[in-house]
Parts: structure tokens; sequence; C-alpha cells
């Protein structure tokens, strides 16, 4: 395991071809302020690896982005609302590890109840199929905390697989994501850096899985991050 300071070199020389430079700078400074926080703080060269490899950095630096911003005008989200909690895509949502564990502990004390998927078969597990509310609010992922919209009925449209204006994703999102990315490169050869689809982390647990079954079932392709750091890259654009 490389020492602090090749670590930390790791980190400050790792490149994102095809990324604008000026996200992978912001995201580098601040992985590199936290990396010198942390090493201040005391913490052992094991504790950072594990920080930086699990998504723990990434996704603290997504949380401090978007406390820092101000959140976007007009929004028409609403407790119940969920149709954004019906999952369209392939993967299932892209999350970290660290994420991905917080997310199966707090569902697995619910194994054997309903879920999301009586309301909507695509729908999080992680929702109370009668209230359509989100049983894993503090700890919910990254792709759930930056997600916004101007137009519900948007939302709904989306569900459908109907393209419509209203739903977007802020910046944070594509800071954690390229945050992770940079980990990925820098830990090369060193830790792997793995992403889950978040609805199979949450069905595995409320179906009452064993932890490691679920992250090894869930675990996506070494593809799946760069796809979706992209896709939010030439959204920004």
């Amino acid at each position: 395991m490389p020492k602090p300071p090749d670590l930390r070199a790791r980190l400050a020389r790792a490149k994102l071809p095809g990324t604008p430079p000026e996200m992978v700078e912001r995201a580098r400074k601040i992985l590199l302020v936290f990396y010198d926080k942390a090493q201040f703080q005391g913490a052992n060269s094991d504790k950072l690896l594990r920080e930086l490899a699990n998504g723990a950095a990434a996704t603290g630096i997504g949380w401090i982005e978007l406390q820092s911003t101000p959140e976007p005008e007009g929004l028409d989200c609403a407790q119940g609302c969920a149709f954004c909690c019906i999952l369209t895509g392939d993967d299932g949502g892209t999350i970290t590890g660290a994420e991905a564990r917080n997310l199966y502990e707090a569902l697995s004390p619910l194994a054997g109840q309903p879920d999301g998927r009586a309301w909507h078969p695509k729908a999080c597990p992680s929702l109370d199929p009668e209230t359509r509310m989100c049983r894993a609010y503090a700890v919910r992922p990254m792709i759930c905390r930056s997600y916004v919209s101007t137009d519900v009925k948007a939302c709904e449209a989306v569900s459908m697989n109907r393209a419509a204006g209203g739903p977007g994703v802020r910046g944070a999102q594509t800071t954690y994501l390229t945050a992770l990315a940079l980990c990925r490169v820098a830990l090369k050869g060193v830790a792997k850096v793995s992403t889950y689809s978040m609805s199979q982390i949450a069905a595995a647990a409320i179906d009452g899985e064993p932890l490691n079954d679920a992250l090894k079932s869930a675990r996506q392709s070494h593809k799946s991050l760069d796809d979706e750091r992209k896709r939010h890259v030439a959204a920004l654009r």
C-alpha cells in the first residue's frame, strides 16, 4: 500500500481524458483538501485509503457542494411524489460502496415487508408503497439528494420514458462522480473502486439477502461509472 505522500501524489496527477479540465481540477482540489485535513486530524493511511476507495470521500465532497450552493428556485418537489424514484435506467442508479452499505443497513430491518415495487415494478424498494416516502431518507445516496424538478408532471412523464423539461440534476452530482473517477484512477493497482446498483442493493436488503451477497450481485461493471460520469458531463455542456 502506498505511503500517504505517494497516495496524495497519485491523486494530484490522476487524469480523466474527455472531461473538461475545470471539472477535473475542481474535484481534485476538494479531494486534496479532504486528504490533507484527514491527515492533519490524525487519520492513518489505511483509513484514508478505505474512504477514497469506498466512495466515502467522494460522497462527502458531494454533500459539501450541495450545502454550499443555492438550491434552484421554483422546485415542485413534494413528499410522496416519488416519480423520481421510478428507476427507468438499466443500471438501477449508480452509487458508491459506502452508500450501498449505508442503504443496506437502513433497509435490512424491514426485510419481508412490502416495498416500493408493490406501487410500481421499477420503483426503488426503499419506498413505502402506501405513502411513497423513502424509508432510508437519512442515508439516501447522492443520486437522490441531487435530483430536482420544477414540474412534477414532467417527472411523471419521465417515469414513463417520455422526454420532458423540468427534472434535472444539480452540479454536485457531477463533482461527486468526477471525484470518484479520480479516486479510481489514482488507486489503480492499489485498491478497487467499485460502484453498485442502488435498486439492487435496496431489493436485496428488503428480500433478506446477506450483505456480502447483496454487494456481490449489485456490483456494476467497471464501465458503469465512466458512462454515468460522461452522461452528466455532457448534460452540463
